[in-house]
């Protein structure tokens, strides 16, 4: 690692030779391969993006020029590139982000790790550096991937507007996002890939015709005035150059010279230009390259040599999920599923391998994926579109406005739901509770343990006019939580001791373990409970509120916003039903979390059981008058 450590910022690559850039590009994936098998991360995309980055950092002038990066989960190297070279607690509390951090650097411009919106950002510093009269230069880095995005062409049609504002795109194409890129975009890049240049085409014919004597040079001129759709013909980029952006590449992204020419050329152009770069994912690293799935897009903690995994985490929620939607695809001909660029990490794999024609890979669209959904139901099919949960914050119009205003029965299912922890703010699934709270008709699953996934997600495909979703936690799934009662449709999970209890607990998916600890943490102080599952939160069920006039106080504990809430809509349903019984909702505050592991993120925000059963319990003894102010206390002498 002699030229890494010598790395202290991006001017100090301008020393080194081209021999040197070459060696600088290997030691910099044996240092990704060796730090992240140690830590998990995003490693198969980084080893694709290694030259590329220093290219970018030798021809651009990063903070002064703002180099974005579409999704950020490939700037590892840009860290590495920019001063930040331990790596020993990526992704952990109080290490380096996976992404993209301001916290961490002025070379860290935006912190998106939503794909497709880089292109909006690069058209707004452009056009804040042409009204401001600035010299600096945008670049945005986005993939192929990203590009399957209705933002990003929304984008490209605003900066092609302006063909003299200066914006250098560049396209990482690797043929992935997570998985191999589909669909007309996609065929149109493997196009751009495998045919030759038109300039290289004109450059042999301009040869061969000077040397044809009298129609050799009008005839070449006839061909150049027409090389728009000798173009097309020849190498079709004219998709991009029909929008006013000047194309150049495809590039050879792993070739560092050829590289620097390129944003060289697109540097100095001086309006809109695409610099189309051929990349590798999982490049150098024979593990990744030979997984085909998604070439180690995201890894856990794996062996280096090898780079299989160091410990399995058991069943999870994905793969129960997966497994069950295969038993549904048997025996309903009517179920289809869908994913946004996500088949493998959302479970549907196997749906795939059993039913081909039943499954639409829409891109990283989630909205059209939305609206897609819609169609299908309407068609007479029963689509379950599977997507992250912080992901489906990007389709509400269309959940809201073409999904349930047409009574269209789509199952959306939400993989990652709560805290996740170490891929930091915008990965936590903790808003979907509260943004469909006001959703019309449709319904909320919160399944507690892998019976209740499977059980719930049979009900919510059992509903054909209405959006259901199902959402469940990321990772290993705990041992069933059985119930001991029935209350209208939600399950009892304890019984109280006591004729009259002091605590309703209303415990919200994954969390019911939690909650059944707080009560025995409250019986242990003298205060009785009941822990109650309502299994689907919205719509709030007509027997919750004659269960909690039962009780002294009712207490809320979800794994999502306390804003607009599970909490906040029980609450509502009790003031509505005329039950005054004072209610504390637990949940995660309103700000954005940093990235750590989901424990100790809720361990900073005081969502665990001793935390929890302390604030009721100060509760409980407050009804009770057990605490009196000192100040009222009579003047000792």
């Amino acid at each position: 690692m002699d030229l890494l450590t010598r790395i202290k910022g991006p001017r100090d690559l301008d020393r080194l030779s081209l021999g040197e850039l070459d060696q600088l590009a290997e030691e910099i994936r044996t240092f990704l391969v060796d730090a992240v098998s140690k830590t998990g991360g995003h490693l198969g995309p980084n080893l694709g993006v290694v030259e590329l980055t220093i290219a970018l950092h030798r021809v651009f002038e990063s903070p002064k020029d703002k180099v974005l990066w579409d999704t950020g989960h490939q700037a590892y190297v840009h860290k590495l590139l920019t001063g930040r070279q331990d790596f020993s607690r990526l992704k952990s509390k109080g290490g380096l982000s996976g992404y993209p951090s301001r916290a961490e650097s002025d070379h860290d411009i935006i912190e998106n790790s939503h794909a497709s919106g880089v292109l909006g950002w690069a058209d707004g510093m452009a056009k804040a550096n042409e009204v401001l009269k600035k010299d600096d230069h945008v670049v945005a880095v986005i993939g192929d991937g990203a590009l399957t995005g209705g933002m990003a062409w929304e984008a490209l049609n605003n900066i092609a507007a302006a063909k003299d504002r200066p914006l250098v795109i560049v396209v990482n194409d690797n043929e992935r996002s997570y998985a191999p890129t589909i669909g007309g975009l996609a065929n149109h890049l493997a196009t751009l890939r495998t045919t030759d240049g038109y300039e290289r085409f004109l450059a042999r014919g301009k040869d061969f015709l000077e040397r044809t004597p009298v129609v050799g040079r009008p005839l070449y001129d006839t061909l150049h005035g027409a090389k728009k759709g000798l173009k097309d013909f020849i190498a079709p980029q004219g998709m991009f150059e029909d929008l006013g952006l000047k194309y150049v590449g495809p590039i050879d992204g792993h070739d560092i010279e050829a590289l620097e020419s390129a944003l060289q050329r697109a540097k100095r152009f001086g309006g809109p230009v695409i610099v189309h770069c051929l990349t590798e994912k999982g490049r150098g690293y024979t593990p990744a390259l030979e997984d085909e799935a998604d070439r180690f897009h995201a890894v856990g903690k794996i062996h280096p040599d090898t780079g299989l995994p160091i410990s399995s985490s058991g069943l999870d929620w994905t793969s129960v999920f997966g497994e069950e939607m295969v038993k549904l695809g048997q025996e309903r001909e009517d179920i289809v599923a869908i994913t946004a660029a996500m088949l493998q990490p959302v479970g549907l794999g196997k749906f795939e391998e059993a039913f081909p024609d039943r499954i639409y890979d829409v891109g990283i669209a989630e909205q059209h994926g939305a609206v897609s959904a819609a169609g299908l139901a309407t068609g007479g099919l029963h689509p379950v579109f599977a997507v992250y949960a912080t992901f489906l914050n990007r389709a509400f119009d269309q959940v809201l406005m073409d999904v349930a205003l047409h009574k269209c029965g789509v199952t959306f299912v939400l993989d990652r739901a709560g805290i996740t922890g170490t891929d930091g703010a915008s990965h936590n699934g903790m808003w979907d509770m509260s943004i469909l709270q006001c959703v019309p008709t449709l319904r909320i699953a919160a399944p507690r343990d892998a019976d209740q996934v499977r059980a719930q997600l049979r009900e919510a495909v059992a509903v054909d006019d209405a959006p259901t979703v199902v959402r469940f936690s990321k990772g290993a799934v705990g041992p069933a939580v059985q119930a001991v009662g029935k209350a209208g449709g939600m399950d009892i999970l304890r019984e109280p001791k006591a004729a009259r209890p002091d605590v309703l607990i209303v415990s919200v998916g994954a969390l019911a373990p939690m909650c059944l600890e707080i009560a025995d943490l409250l019986d242990a102080q003298g205060i009785s409970s009941t822990v109650v599952d309502p299994r689907w939160v919205k719509p709030v069920d007509e027997a919750l509120a004659p269960l909690a006039e039962r009780h002294r106080v009712v207490v809320t504990v979800e794994d999502n916003s306390r804003a607009g809430g599970v909490g906040s809509a029980v609450a509502q349903s009790l003031r509505d039903a005329g039950v005054d019984v004072p209610l504390r909702d637990f949940g995660i505050p309103p700000v954005f979390l940093d990235h750590a592991s989901r424990g100790e993120v809720m361990a900073d925000i005081g969502l665990t059981a001793p935390d929890i059963a302390r604030q009721v319990t100060g509760l409980v003894a407050k009804l009770d008058g057990r605490f009196e102010s000192r100040a009222v206390e009579p003047a000792r002498d």
